[in-house]
C-alpha cells in the first residue's frame, strides 16, 4: 500500500471511531470585504434552514468599503440555540491574510476547507483538511473573468454542501428563490455550486464527524434581520414621515421601511402618501420628525450612537414640549467612531437621559426580531399615548444579522392616537388647557393643527409654561410642570411592555438582561445546570421605565447578576437608580464589550468564577475523555 493510501486509511479508521456530530456545530467562512461572498453565505445558511435545522448567521465585517478581512459564522443547533459560539468547528478559508490564524483558531478535531494554494496543512496535525482548487474550478465553468470572483464563492457552497451532506436539491431551491427573476444568474451560480459539489464528491473521502441531516424544526419559520422587522412594524403602525441620515448599522431600517412604503402607501394613480427625507445630518432629521409629529403625522428616524449624540437638544424639546416621535437606535460600539461595525449595548444610559436638565425618555428594548416588529409597531402608539419621543434600542447583532423566527402576527388592535381632541370634543368642553393633568396620569389633551375650532389653538413651547401653554418663568409653574412630567413617566411603567420571566423558580440567584443578550443567557442557563447542577432564574427586561415586576424579581432573590454588553454596567446603573436602597446591594455585573456578540460560554464562566463553583468531577472526566479522543483522532 502506498504511503498516501496508508495515511488515508488511518484517517478513515480514526474518523469511523469518532462520534458523529449531527446538526450541532458552527461554520466560519473567512473572506475579504467586497468579495461578493454575502450571497453565497446566505445560500448556505438558508440551505441548512431548508434541511429543517435551526440556524443563525452572523456577519463580522470591517468598516471599510473593500479589501479587509470579513467573517461570516453560521450556527446549526439541533437544540435551537442561536447565540454566537466562541469557536467554530468548520472553517472555510478563502482569505490568504487571515488563513493561518483562522486555522490555528480551530478546535482540535475541526475541519478546514480551503483554497489549495494556501497550504494550511503545515499549521496543524489535529485538524481535517480539504484543499480545493477554487480558482481552477471557477475558470473552467466561467469564461468571463469579471464574474469569476463572484462565482468562486458559490463553488465553496457546493463543496461544503457535499462534505456536510446537505441535499443539493435544497441548495438549488434556495438559489432559485434568491434569483427568481434572473434565470441566467441562477444558472451560472448553480453551475458553480454543482461544480464544487461534484469535485468534493469525486475527490474526498469524508474524514470528519460533522453532518447536516434532515430534521423538522424549521417548519413554518421565517428568516429575517431585526432592521427589516423594525421597518415592517413601523409601516404597520402607519408611519408616514421618515427623516434620516445614513449611518451603520441603522441604514437598512429606513431602506426596509421605504421599500414597504413604496409598495403599500401609493395611491392608484401613483401618488405617494408618505415622505422619506434624507436630511443633512441627524440633528435636522430629528427636528423634522418632531415637526411632523406635532402636525399629527406618525414620524420616525433611525440612527446609531453618534447620531443619538447629535439629537440631544431636539430630544429635550420633544420631551418638554410633549411631541410624539419614534427613534430607532441600532447600537454599535463607541465612544466616537469606535468600532462602527461591531455590536454593543452602550447607548442605554445616554438615551434614557438624552438632553440636558431633568429628562427621562421611554425606551423599548426588543430581544428578538419578532419584538423588533412588535415594538416597531407599539412605539408609535406609545409615543402618541404618552406624548413624547420614544426610543427603540436594538443593536448591530440583532439588527443586521439573520435570525430564525415565527411569522409575525398581523396587528389586531386599532391605532392608539392618545388624547386628541376633535372639534366636536371642543364644542362639548368649551375649550381645553394643553398641559393640564385632567386624569391624574400626567398626560394632557392636545389638538392637531388644522382642527377647525376657535378653541383648538395653543402654543407649543420649549420654554417655561403654564398648564394653559402660556409663557411663564414663575417657579411654581415650572415645578408643577416638571412634577407632572415625572408623574407621566411614572405612569408609563404600566404602559410599556412588561418584562418576561423566562425562568422563575425557587433559585436564590437570578439573571437580569435585555435585548440580544437573551440568546446567550438562555443557553448559559442550560450550561450552568448541566455543568454545575445549579438552577438560576432569569427575567428579561423589555422597557424603561422599569415595571414593578422587576422590583419584585430582585426582592425575591439573594443575588442578581445583570448581564449586559457594555463596559460601565449601564443597565445595572439604571436599576440602582430605580430600586429601593436595600435591594441595590444584591446586584452584580457580568459584562461583555469586545464588540463580538455575547456567547453563552462567557456568561457561564464568569458566573461560575463569581460564584466560586467547581465543575462536577465525573462530568469533567467524561469531557476530558471525549476531548482527548478528538485530539487523538
Amino acid at each position: 500500500m502506498a504511503t498516501r493510501d496508508q495515511a488515508l486509511g488511518e484517517l478513515e479508521g480514526a474518523s469511523k471511531s469518532r462520534a458523529r456530530v449531527v446538526n450541532d456545530f458552527s461554520i466560519n467562512v473567512a473572506t475579504v470585504n467586497g468579495s461578493g461572498s454575502q450571497s453565497a453565505n446566505s445560500v448556505l445558511l438558508k440551505s441548512i434552514f431548508g434541511m429543517g435545522v435551526p440556524v443563525s448567521g452572523k456577519n463580522l465585517f470591517p468598516s471599510n468599503i473593500a479589501g479587509l478581512p470579513t467573517w461570516y459564522t453560521i450556527r446549526a443547533s439541533k437544540d435551537g440555540y442561536v447565540a454566537r459560539k466562541r469557536e467554530a468547528e468548520v472553517l472555510v478559508a478563502i482569505n490568504p491574510e487571515t488563513a493561518r490564524q483562522d486555522t490555528l483558531s480551530l478546535p482540535a478535531g475541526g475541519v478546514a476547507i480551503y483554497e489549495e494554494n494556501l497550504n494550511l496543512k503545515q499549521y496543524r496535525d489535529d485538524v481535517t483538511f480539504y484543499p480545493v482548487p477554487l480558482d481552477k474550478i471557477t475558470a473552467a465553468i466561467c469564461p468571463e473573468a469579471k464574474l469569476r470572483k463572484l462565482v468562486r464563492n458559490m463553488v465553496y457552497v457546493g463543496v461544503v454542501a457535499q462534505l456536510l451532506t446537505i441535499d443539493l436539491a435544497v441548495v438549488e431551491n434556495g438559489l432559485r428563490k434568491q434569483f427568481a427573476k434572473k434565470v441566467k444568474v441562477f444558472e451560472l451560480n448553480f453551475g458553480a455550486v454543482k461544480a464544487g459539489f461534484d469535485y468534493a464528491a469525486q475527490t474526498f473521502t469524508k474524514q470528519d464527524p460533522f453532518y447536516i441531516e434532515r430534521a423538522n424544526k424549521t417548519a413554518g419559520k421565517i428568516i429575517i434581520d431585526g432592521n427589516a422587522a423594525c421597518g415592517m412594524g413601523a409601516v404597520f403602525a402607519g408611519v408616514t414621515v421618515v427623516a434620516w441620515y445614513p449611518i451603520t448599522p441603522s441604514t437598512s431600517v429606513v431602506e426596509a421601511t421605504t421599500d414597504l412604503l413604496k409598495k403599500f402607501r401609493v395611491t392608484p394613480d401613483g401618488k405617494a402618501t408618505f415622505a422619506v427625507v434624507q436630511a443633512e445630518d441627524e440633528l435636522a432629521a430629528i427636528g423634522m420628525v418632531l415637526g411632523a409629529g406635532w402636525a399629527g403625522a406618525r414620524s420616525m428616524t433611525a440612527t446609531s450612537g453618534p447620531g443619538i449624540s447629535l439629537m440631544a437638544e431636539f430630544a429635550g424639546l420633544g420631551y418638554y414640549a410633549e411631541i410624539p416621535g419614534v427613534i430607532f437606535d441600532v447600537q454599535r460600539t463607541g465612544p466616537s467612531t469606535g468600532l462602527p461595525t461591531r455590536t454593543s449595548q452602550a447607548d442605554l444610559l445616554s438615551t434614557a437621559f438624552l438632553s440636558h436638565g431633568d429628562t427621562k425618555h421611554v425606551v423599548l428594548l426588543p430581544g428578538s426580531v419578532k419584538e423588533c416588529f412588535d415594538f416597531g409597531y407599539a412605539a408609535f402608539d406609545l409615543a402618541e399615548r404618552i406624548q413624547t419621543p420614544v426610543f427603540v434600542l436594538s443593536d448591530l447583532d440583532l439588527g443586521m444579522n439573520n435570525w430564525m423566527s415565527d411569522p409575525f402576527a398581523y396587528p389586531e388592535k386599532p391605532l392608539d392616537r392618545g388624547k386628541v381632541l376633535s372639534a366636536e370634543d371642543l364644542n362639548k368642553l368649551g375649550g381645553f388647557a394643553r398641559y393640564k393633568d385632567v386624569d391624574g396620569d400626567g398626560i394632557g389633551y392636545r389638538t392637531l393643527p388644522g382642527t377647525r375650532h376657535p378653541k383648538a389653538a395653543y402654543f407649543t413651547r420649549g420654554t417655561g409654561h403654564t398648564e394653559s401653554a402660556a409663557y411663564s418663568e414663575k417657579p411654581e409653574d415650572y415645578i408643577a410642570n416638571m412634577e407632572r412630567l415625572a408623574r407621566k413617566f411614572e405612569n408609563a411603567r404600566k404602559l410599556v411592555p412588561g418584562p418576561v420571566a423566562v425562568k422563575n423558580g425557587t433559585s436564590k440567584i437570578g439573571f437580569l438582561a435585555y435585548g440580544s443578550s437573551d440568546f446567550a443567557i438562555r443557553e448559559s442557563l442550560d450550561e450552568i445546570k448541566a455543568q454545575y447542577g445549579q438552577n438560576v432564574d432569569y427575567m428579561r427586561i423589555r422597557a424603561y421605565p422599569f415595571s414593578h415586576e422587576i422590583h419584585d424579581f430582585v426582592a425575591s432573590h439573594e443575588r442578581i447578576y445583570v448581564v449586559e454588553q457594555d463596559r460601565d454596567a449601564q443597565l445595572e446603573s439604571l436599576l440602582k437608580l430605580d430600586l429601593p436602597a436595600e435591594q441595590v446591594v444584591k446586584l452584580r455585573s457580568i459584562l461583555h464589550f469586545s464588540g463580538l456578540p455575547l456567547d453563552a460560554e462567557s456568561v457561564t464562566e464568569e458566573f461560575a468564577t463569581k460564584e466560586g463553583l467547581a465543575v462536577n468531577a465525573a462530568a469533567h472526566v467524561d469531557d476530558m475523555e471525549v476531548h482527548e479522543g478528538a485530539i487523538a483522532s
